[in-house]
């Protein structure tokens, strides 16, 4: 579901990743200071089809519910097809990726003047990525600090690196730095995010790795509560990562971008895992930590796949013991190999998604089951929800807890999709 942000100033609508979450505070802030109190900023996501389809309509609906508003438009499928947007006659602006983080394209004079609708230069000369420094997330109980932007690989689905353009990294003092004012203005959980977030450093001088990086944070900021790693892929996990793992400050939950259990399709994906390494991995991070929770992106209906390969996917949820999963029906992305790969049949794709997303409801609830009587410490985000360091949400019986405080919680059961919690407070 789109995330609005709060309504005091331009509204921003977040489609997509989390990367887009800390994306929109900066830009909403940038619209503030100009003086754009009554834009609406739609940051889209490009990941699918349906993605795309999901920013027309939140564009159609935003114009409907703003009018006279200007619809500013930005994020993935703005960078990658800015004309199919500039042809929307409910769109005033489009803007680049690399556009929207600068603080001089907010000005009104400039944003709204003329008749130039695409302001999308190529992503691909972009070779820094600048740390924007802000006090925190509005309503937020946890902050994102944005470490590292682009990609360097080239999966044959993915249209993600030219909308974001190649790997390029903040450098590590300047994390640091954004850290510390985080846990100054009183957040517990920061959560370092990025595209390809392991291939962080390696554009900056000795190439150091995002486990270096992780122990560092550690290090020089001991008055962070939690800090939190989001999606990552799996091949490039550093051993200073893996051992980071086991302090007991880092959240024990990874999100894995596995995307498939055959070898053969993994190949025909052009991932850099095979399924016996991811295995492995999963293996070896429950010995590092036990109480950690997995979660993975997995793709069903990729071309060329039989249903023996889709059995290894999956098979893959139980032997890799994943907890949350996000499933991915495929859709070809016009301008990638595998669009021009033999296609499964969409019956078959919806059929299989919907195959592996009951195999990861059954595994969210094993997931659950075995928190039930637990006492454990919750993170309270609004109202009574509430998450556990494994980012287990928590539906709490008392909703009178202040947002971004923690507090002891007993589970007392569940309702299949979150945990149901009594705080001892």
């Amino acid at each position: 579901m789109p995330d609005t942000a709060p309504p005091s100033g331009p509204t921003v609508i977040t489609l997509g990743c989390r990367l887009n979450t800390y994306e929109a505070e900066v830009m909403r802030r940038h619209a503030l200071e100009a003086g754009l109190g009554d834009a609406v900023i739609i940051n889209t996501c490009a990941v699918t089809s349906e993605a795309v389809r999901g920013a027309r309509q939140a564009i159609r609906r935003a114009a409907k519910d703003n009018p006279g508003a200007p619809i500013l438009v930005t994020g993935c499928a703005a960078q990658t097809d800015p004309g199919m947007f500039a042809e929307m006659p409910e769109v005033t602006r489009v803007i680049g990726n690399h556009e929207k983080m600068q603080a001089e394209t907010w000005k009104p004079a400039d944003l709204l003047g003329g008749v130039e609708k695409v302001r999308v230069n190529d992503i691909m000369s972009v070779r820094e990525t600048a740390a924007h420094l802000i006090d925190g997330m509005d309503g937020r109980a946890r902050a994102y600090v944005q470490v590292q932007n682009g990609c360097d690989h080239r999966c044959t689905f993915c249209i993600i690196p030219f909308g974001r353009g190649n790997s390029r990294s903040v450098p590590a003092g300047e994390v640091v730095a954004q850290v510390k004012r985080l846990v100054e203005t009183g957040h517990h959980e920061v959560v370092l995010t990025g595209v390809d977030l392991t291939s962080w450093g390696a554009d900056l001088p000795g190439a150091p790795l995002l486990g270096n990086l992780v122990q560092r944070i550690l290090k020089l900021v001991p008055e962070l509560r939690q800090l939190r790693i989001s999606s990552i892929d799996a091949i490039e996990m550093d051993e200073a990562l893996i051992e980071a793992l086991g302090e007991a400050r880092v959240a024990p939950y990874l999100h894995l971008s596995l995307q498939h259990g055959d070898n053969l399709i993994l190949k025909r994906m052009k991932r850099r895992h095979s399924r016996e390494q991811a295995i492995a991995l999963t293996d070896r991070l429950r010995t590092i930590r036990p109480d950690i929770a997995l979660g993975a992106d997995i793709i069903a209906g990729f071309p060329t796949e039989t249903e023996a390969h889709f059995e290894n996917s999956m098979r893959l949820v139980e032997e890799c013991g994943l907890s949350f999963l996000h499933v991915f029906p495929y859709s070809p992305r016009p301008g990638t190999p595998a669009a021009k790969m033999p296609q499964v049949a969409k019956a078959d794709i919806k059929t299989r998604a919907a195959r592996l997303r009951a195999a990861g409801e059954a595994a969210l609830t094993r997931h659950f089951a075995r928190h039930v009587g637990e006492v454990r410490e919750a993170l309270v985000e609004r109202g009574p929800a509430a998450r556990l360091s494994d980012f287990t949400q928590v539906l709490l019986s008392d909703s009178g807890l202040e947002a971004g405080r923690t507090a002891p919680v007993r589970i007392t059961g569940h309702d299949g999709k979150q945990l149901l919690g009594t705080p001892l407070t």
